[in-house]
């Protein structure tokens, strides 16, 4: 009799419920955070190519030519804000982990004799934390995805 009413107590009880709810509810708080947490590094990545794109077309704008020198000078403020580039030992690094040079494309056109000059930014975005390709071991299902920022400003001269 003195078991029976134990286990009617401890069926009725409601004490720990709270914890099992935690505990199922846990791994989808989690999974939130994280998309988040990209999904702010991936808007964070963008914006900062996208002001790059912009810094290097402004200095780009008051350039003679675009060739020669004056395309790596372009490239170099594009990459890393400095004309004399980022070459890592003790120089400015890249605004964007992995971005260099050969990623920059600068280019010109002339509309009723006014010449634009246009900046382009080619990256290749990988997740930190959804990586699924590298999860998974297939590209099919990667969330990987290339920005394109490019800004166009008119010649200052």
């Amino acid at each position: 009799m003195k078991a029976r009413r134990l286990l009617r107590h401890l069926w009725k009880s409601e004490r720990g419920t709270q914890m099992i709810e935690f505990a199922f509810a846990l791994p989808f708080l989690l999974l939130l955070f994280a998309g988040v947490a990209e999904l702010g590094r991936m808007f964070y990545t963008y914006t900062t190519l996208a002001k790059a794109t912009r810094a290097g077309a402004r200095y780009a704008s008051t350039q003679l030519t675009v060739a020669g020198d004056d395309l790596t000078h372009i490239k170099n403020m594009t990459v890393c804000g400095y004309t004399t580039g980022c070459d890592g030992t003790g120089q400015p690094t890249a605004v964007v982990s992995g971005l260099s040079s050969s990623n920059v494309t600068v280019s010109t056109r002339t509309v009723s004799s006014i010449q634009y000059v246009s900046v382009t930014i080619t990256y290749n975005y990988t997740p930190l934390i959804f990586d699924l390709a590298a999860m998974t071991g297939s590209q099919s299902v990667s969330l990987s995805k290339t920005f394109t920022p490019s800004t166009e400003m008119r010649f200052m001269n």
